[in-house]
């Protein structure tokens, strides 16, 4: 069943299960049914998907919103507020998160959140998966949940996440820039660049990879290291 409401400045439609929330937010662009500031929520998801096409396990209990945005052009700074605002908004429930590139959330060292960004026509969707109640056991990597640390209302979370979103967005990026390396785990770490090692420096004010090879500093975008 879909239900449509006014939710934190989003117009928010929720369904108990839908094959994937981020596909559904697609077809509502395709369709030129979407809108800025649209919200797509589902208590669970059939076909619930990461990056590179990953299957993201979508139990009930969990959180699973995708956000439409106007976007006329990419901006590589995008994966960073998102990030942010995501970390920001667990941390709020007295938790204490740090982000591995590009924009998972870690708990401990262990997964409790992931993004998926992706642009279609003249918006961005993006996917927002949150353990909440349960975490799936995955091989690649250790996974956690809000409920290990904190009550946390699936729907005040929700609000929580539209308004940090909101705020970290439109926040200058010289302040996103600063509150990502402060919650970033990967800083000054060896990372895989073009199948040799680098030290990750940090980000600039593009929003890209500064990595350093010996005495060379190095410009990153995309999908293009490994952690």
């Amino acid at each position: 069943m879909m239900g449509c409401i006014r939710l934190a400045n989003y117009k928010l439609i929720s369904f108990d299960k839908i094959p994937s929330t981020q596909d559904y937010a697609h077809e509502l662009v395709v369709s030129g049914r979407a809108t800025d500031h649209t919200a797509v929520l589902a208590m669970a998801q059939s076909d619930g998907r990461g990056r590179y096409r990953r299957k993201w396990v979508s139990h009930h209990g969990n959180l699973y919103v995708s956000f439409i945005f106007d976007a006329p052009e990419r901006d590589a700074r995008l994966s960073y507020a998102v990030a942010v605002a995501i970390a920001e908004t667990i941390a709020s429930f007295g938790v204490h998160p740090t982000i591995k590139w590009p924009n998972d959330i870690l708990v401990d060292g262990k997964k409790i959140a992931g993004t998926l960004i992706e642009y279609s026509g003249s918006f961005v969707i993006v996917g927002i998966g949150i353990n909440v109640n349960s975490n799936p056991t995955v091989d690649r990597y250790k996974t956690t949940k809000m409920d290990n640390y904190s009550e946390t209302p699936l729907m005040e979370l929700l609000n929580r996440l539209m308004r940090n979103m909101d705020k970290w967005r439109r926040a200058d990026f010289r302040a996103v820039r600063t509150r990502w390396t402060e919650l970033a785990s990967c800083i000054n770490c060896t990372v895989r660049y073009h199948g040799e090692s680098a030290e990750l420096i940090g980000i600039n004010e593009n929003g890209a990879l500064v990595l350093r090879r010996g005495t060379r500093y190095l410009l990153v975008y995309g999908d293009e290291i490994a952690i």
